[in-house]
């Protein structure tokens, strides 16, 4: 939660520093949910939730103990949750703040669920970036974890849906809600019209916290107080966090909002902690802000309820509660398949009647790359039937695993996933799959801090005229380059390889600016201004182990706070063989 200065007008009373996090004694005996209500929607795992965190604790211990907007940390932060959601099935984008966030920001992340009536939808989001001074696991991993746990849970069970859903983990929260307002304002009034409701989580796992709701009586709120309601909770308005998260930024556009908080450095009233127990008189959260805000800092009962209760939201809201009078099944079996190229295979595709009456179902297929076809015979079955789909693999089609998705539309949609393997042809077929490496084509695909490509006075290219400044500032920063790529399947050995020139100010072999390849958010490989050297140096790293799989690449450069040392790359390549 930024701390804007509506915190001072509010009157809020700051905690000492040397303070320790208050006992959250009201931890233990959680209340069930009345079996009605809770029927409504499953049940989120806080184990889960908590996998999440530590997760974001070891993104921030990597990245100097933060991962606040402009740095690595929030990037592999925002790589982490995108894995997950993609591997689940949803339509995920990154949105680049293009105006009005610190500079060097790292983008938005959206996830929709494909699936629901897309011009009634409802939004569910969290600022992803912690502030400089600590790993932000309460402020804000709790309410960014929460979201991915329930997520997953949407993906996992594939109810019907009655509206879409859609998430948004926002960047620069911490700078002054700069990311979701980005957002919102970059909506047409079409699209804003169609969210028919925002939710904010921010702070849900207070050690010491109360149980807190945006604007507690409107509508919007109305399931979310449903759910804590059925714990005995008793829950409060929110007044500390009042225009200090990002569902402002929706509420300046006309947006209906609601949202949990558990509170921040306002204190816990005596009448608080009558009824919901912990320590009177202390912070909400002792760490507020602070390097202690890490895995240490969470209330596993809070983040529990909290978890619950959104999904209880996104239940009541998004999914149909209405049978369909006639419905059916889908499946695929086999739902997986290997080929070469040039070379087709087959998959039955069953459906039956689940309710009502057979109906006609229309198959199609989605998700294939190019060069690879997919046709069923016959193109539509009376449900109770089975069709069997051919899927056709051009010669040029480069070796990988892809992810097919076969729909049946009749009165209503199901669809199935298939896995499709494409080998080499004849064994191995060399495939080279970094775009753009020696970056003479402009930014494009790569992401993060693009304006250190180009051409520039002091640095030289490998090859050609273009290549990737990182760092060289001579004081504290950092630069990154990311891009996501498939390595092909059907061979034995990929190989990264990349031309790096180090020069520096630096004298001595201490690391005081430092050089790392990172492959999904984790380094795989480091140099520092104690390897300079004149010219270009050819480096490689073996990523054999990431055969067949998606995965996301970084080049990141980070510098202390005097003396600069320049990390110059080009002519980048990922080859199989």
């Amino acid at each position: 939660m930024t701390g804007l200065t509506l915190a001072a007008t509010l009157g809020l009373a700051a905690l000492p520093a040397s303070a320790a996090p208050a006992p959250d004694s009201h931890r233990t005996a959680t209340p069930s949910a009345p079996a009605a209500l809770a029927a409504a929607a499953p049940d989120i795992d806080v184990t889960n939730v908590q996998a999440h965190l530590t997760e974001l604790n070891a993104i921030a211990g990597r990245n100097g103990g933060t991962r606040r907007s402009t740095g690595q940390g929030y990037r592999d932060s925002v790589a982490y949750v995108k894995g997950k959601l993609q591997a689940a099935g949803y339509t995920v984008s990154e949105q680049a703040c293009t105006s009005g966030c610190t500079s060097g920001a790292g983008p938005n992340l959206i996830a929709e669920w494909p699936k629901g009536d897309a011009s009634k939808v409802y939004m569910f989001g969290s600022h992803l970036d912690s502030v400089a001074a600590g790993p932000g696991i309460n402020d804000n991993g709790s309410g960014s974890a929460t979201l991915l746990e329930v997520a997953l849970k949407l993906a996992q069970t594939n109810p019907t849906m009655a509206a879409r859903v859609r998430f948004g983990w926002w960047t620069d929260e911490e700078q002054g809600l700069n990311g979701s307002d980005f957002y919102a304002r970059s909506l047409t009034t079409a699209q804003r019209s169609a969210i028919k409701a925002y939710y904010n989580f921010d702070m849900v796992a207070s050690r010491n916290g109360g149980y807190f709701i945006n604007h507690i009586t409107s509508a919007a709120a109305a399931p979310m107080k449903a759910y804590w309601d059925s714990l005995n909770l008793q829950p409060e308005e929110n007044v500390e966090g009042a225009g200090r998260s990002d569902d402002y930024s929706f509420e300046n556009y006309g947006i209906p909002t609601s949202g949990y908080a558990m509170g921040a450095s306002a204190r816990k009233t005596s009448a608080q902690a009558a009824k919901w127990g912990g320590t009177a008189g202390a912070a909400y959260d002792s760490c507020y802000h602070s390097s202690c805000d890490t895995t240490a800092n969470i209330n596993a009962t809070g983040l529990d309820r909290s978890a619950d209760g959104v999904a209880y939201t996104l239940w009541t809201q998004a999914v149909s509660t209405t049978v369909p009078a006639n419905d059916f099944s889908l499946a695929v079996s086999p739902a997986s398949g290997s080929t070469a190229p040039g070379t087709s295979l087959t998959t039955t595709v069953s459906t039956a009647t689940t309710n009502g009456s057979a109906q006609t179902v229309n198959l199609s297929a989605s998700g294939a790359p190019s060069g690879v076809t997919v046709s069923f015979s016959p193109a539509s079955v009376t449900s109770g039937a089975s069709a069997t789909a051919t899927v056709t693999v051009g010669s040029a089609v480069p070796p990988g695993t892809y992810t097919l998705t076969v729909t049946g539309t009749g009165t209503t949609t199901h669809t199935a996933p298939f896995t499709l393997t494409v080998t080499g042809a004849g064994g191995c077929t060399a495939t080279q799959v970094i775009a753009n490496g020696g970056f003479e084509s402009g930014a494009s695909p790569w992401t993060g801090d693009t304006g250190s490509i180009g051409t520039f006075s002091g640095q030289s290219a490998h090859s050609g005229t273009r290549y990737a400044w990182l760092a060289g500032y001579g004081y504290a920063a950092t630069d990154a380059l990311t891009q996501t790529v498939t390595v092909p399947a059907g061979c034995t050995t990929a190989t990264l390889k990349y031309w790096l020139h180090i020069d520096t100010a630096e004298s001595g072999s201490t690391a005081y600016d430092t050089f790392q390849v990172k492959v999904d958010g984790t380094a795989k490989q480091s140099y520092s201004n104690a390897n300079a050297a004149a010219g270009y140096t050819q480096r490689s790293l073996d990523l054999t182990p990431y055969i067949g799989r998606q995965v996301t690449l970084t080049f990141t450069a980070t510098e202390d706070a005097s003396l600069q040392t320049s990390f110059v790359v080009d002519d980048a390549t990922l080859t199989t063989g």
